[in-house]
């Protein structure tokens, strides 16, 4: 008898909980969706923070208005391999995480398309790996789809101090602005970072970062096969543009 009354209460226990904590994850699941859409929206206008309307802060936006900004601001369209727009929305619902370990043949890709005064940017999304883990961000390139605007990068686990200045520290996105991507003949290079200082007349190349060359070849890695999976939408909307 004692045991039936044990193995009843057992029962009513575990319920109760597994009760509790779908009634939690229903109240969290929620915020915790609205917070990485915040998290992943802020990083995407933060390559392009420089081109923002007078006034726009991301560091002291509030959630709501940001998440509004980009909605108005920016369309994630997705294109295929072959550099096609397939879908012109939905870009920002894509995990790039996923997608980018199918085969690249099969990869369906956002391009987010930043527009202000009138004038068109364009917003790539990059993975890679850094000396510990994965490192990601983005790239953002002018209306010529060569000159770089700016860049925001993070990482999973990269050394503070060391590898963590991709994203710690503001002047080593800063070196990207103005450099190219591709070559005065048309050849895309990429931009690397080089060990030892680049040569300030290079337009392919930044200073890499001290004491952290695995993070630094992550990065000139990461910047050369994200772009160049982009390179036949690159080369469709040029030669749409004349």
């Amino acid at each position: 008898m004692n045991n039936r009354y044990i193995i009843v209460f057992i029962f009513l226990l575990t319920s109760v909980v597994a009760l509790s904590l779908t009634m939690l994850r229903q109240v969290t699941e929620p915020l915790a969706k609205k917070n990485e859409e915040l998290f992943t929206k802020k990083a995407i206008l933060s390559a392009v923070a420089d081109h923002l309307p007078e006034g726009k802060d991301l560091d002291v936006m509030p959630a709501d208005t940001l998440l509004s900004f980009f909605d108005q601001q920016v369309q994630a369209v997705v294109v295929d391999a072959s550099g096609q727009v397939v879908r012109e929305e939905g870009g920002d619902k894509i995990q790039v995480a996923k997608v980018w370990k199918a085969p690249a043949g099969q990869r369906k890709m956002p391009v987010f398309i930043y527009e202000n005064a009138g004038k068109n940017y364009y917003i790539f999304p990059l993975r890679g790996k850094g000396l510990w883990d994965e490192i990601w961000g983005y790239i953002a390139l002018d209306s010529d789809l060569n000159t770089v605007v700016g860049v925001s990068f993070d990482h999973k686990a990269e050394t503070p101090g060391l590898g963590a200045e991709i994203k710690d520290n503001p002047k080593f996105a800063k070196q990207f602005v103005g450099k190219k991507v591709f070559d005065e003949q048309g050849q895309f290079v990429s931009i690397s970072l080089k060990k030892g200082g680049a040569l300030p007349d290079d337009p392919h190349a930044v200073d890499g970062i001290t004491g952290a060359t695995l993070t630094a070849n992550g990065v000139s890695a990461m910047l050369s096969n994200g772009l160049g999976w982009y390179l036949p939408y690159l080369k469709s909307v040029k030669k749409n543009q004349g």
